[in-house]
């Protein structure tokens, strides 16, 4: 089953190259408007520049132009790691050049691209004029399917017709007026399936559940709480869980959230939040998830939490797990190019909702209905 994604997770087309190839350029031709500043003089985007365009058969993307990948000076060097860390959340890397003008700046981009799995598009600039609808046909060539077209969260599990309940807590910690966006991402893939699904509190679970429901969807939050009342013969499990599987880390996050069980006192654990948010007494990355961790392990677990898109520990060997949130406002890009340096420095990770599941005992039952 195939769903369009929500314009929070919009594709991200990077531009790359030395100073003054051309990128600023090239992001406004392809616009159609001055959305980077051009100059002569070599330097001069400093910080990436996000523009959103509607691109014909894909839809929406962000195109980002960055600083020269060949700049120099302690600036320079600090431009270089924010154009690198752009890189890291792109899905299509297009890498501009000159002709005769190709070596260790460029080289370094492809194989980053190379190791990461990234699909790169080099674009000879200044040599002839580029034809803007060639180079847009492109791009849509070269940009993978899975970066604008997402798998249904729930397409495997839930059939037209199911119905399912989803239990949504109302505390300090819900925004005003509205719900949180993995409940509507979850409602709006139900409502594609042509799915029922109902809404409701933990107070009103059990009246809800008289419809004999598919499938219960809950937040992490009360995951001890619903599990109390929903039989253990129904399906159970969180919103949080279900987008960690849209992500593409899903059996990652299931090994390396057994090593929960494994933890020792002083043992530093990272929590990695993609959005930002008032932080309240009731607050799961920075308060409930710690607690949690604490109690379940009887240990005295270290917390840290890197919020928003804040770079990492240069050192992330010195944790003993990272547990990202569930990556609802991020793509599928960004959550591994977040996580890959843990996995790639031997570091297990997890997700808020499984780690809440194994720590409130249910984590078996909670990814039940994902593992048959």
């Amino acid at each position: 089953m195939i769903s369009s994604k929500g314009n929070e997770l919009k594709p991200r087309i990077g531009f790359f190259g030395r100073r003054n190839v051309g990128k600023s350029s090239l992001v406004n031709f392809i616009t159609g408007q001055q959305i980077a500043i051009v100059s002569d003089t070599a330097g001069t985007t400093t910080d990436p520049v996000r523009k959103s365009m509607e691109i014909g058969g894909i839809g929406p993307v962000v195109l980002i132009d960055t600083a020269g990948i060949d700049d120099e000076g302690s600036l320079g060097r600090q431009r270089v790691e924010k154009s690198m860390a752009a890189l890291a959340e792109v899905d299509l890397a297009l890498l501009l050049y000159t002709e005769g003008n190709y070596g260790e700046p460029e080289e370094m981009v492809e194989r980053w691209c190379a190791e990461h799995h990234t699909p790169l598009l080099k674009v000879l600039t200044k040599a002839a004029p580029i034809d803007k609808e060639q180079l847009i046909e492109q791009i849509k060539r070269a940009l993978p399917e899975s970066a604008y077209r997402g798998r249904s969260l729930l397409g495997d599990v839930v059939q037209a017709g199911d119905h399912v309940v989803l239990v949504t807590p109302i505390d300090s910690s819900a925004p005003e007026g509205r719900m949180i966006l993995p409940q509507v991402q979850v409602l709006r893939d139900l409502m594609d399936l042509h799915a029922v699904a109902t809404f409701c509190q933990p107070a009103e679970l059990e009246a809800a559940l008289e419809c004999s429901p598919r499938l219960v969807v809950t937040d992490s939050q009360v995951f001890q709480k619903v599990a109390a009342i929903v039989p253990d013969a129904m399906p159970l499990t969180s919103f949080s869980i279900v987008l960690a599987r849209q992500k593409g880390l899903f059996r990652e996050y299931l090994e390396g959230t057994r090593k929960i069980g494994s933890l020792n006192d002083g043992d530093r654990v990272l929590l990695l939040e993609s959005c930002t948010h008032n932080v309240t007494c009731e607050d799961i990355g920075r308060v409930k998830l710690p607690a949690a961790l604490r109690k379940t392990t009887g240990k005295n677990i270290l917390c840290e939490v890197v919020g928003g898109q804040s770079p990492l520990p240069s050192d992330l060997s010195q944790y003993s797990l990272v547990i990202q949130c569930g990556g609802c406002v991020i793509t599928a890009q960004q959550v591994k190019a977040r996580l890959l340096p843990a996995l790639e420095a031997g570091v297990p990770v997890s997700n808020y909702g499984l780690a809440l599941a194994w720590c409130g005992g249910i984590f078996e039952r909670a990814t039940r209905i994902f593992q048959q």
